[in-house]
């Protein structure tokens, strides 16, 4: 399941970096919980966990069911 989530993260990845942010995949669990490192502009953003929750997570169990949630790490 990593490499299909790391897929959807390339996938997503431009649209953060046209803000001077990025996401780095961190870990992804047997239970389906996907833990992501957010960087650049987009790791001290007051929008980050929106971006995160309807930007990331939303696209990640639309494309991966198997996805239960994306947690970010510091």
């Amino acid at each position: 399941m990593k490499d299909r989530v790391q897929k959807v993260l390339e996938a997503v990845r431009p649209f953060l970096q046209a803000d001077g942010g990025d996401v780095e995949l961190v870990e992804v669990t047997e239970d389906g919980i996907v833990k992501v490192r957010l960087t650049g502009a987009c790791g001290n953003c007051p929008m980050s966990t929106y971006t995160l929750k309807m930007g990331i997570e939303k696209k990640l169990k639309k494309e991966i069911p198997e996805v239960k949630a994306v947690e970010q790490v510091v």
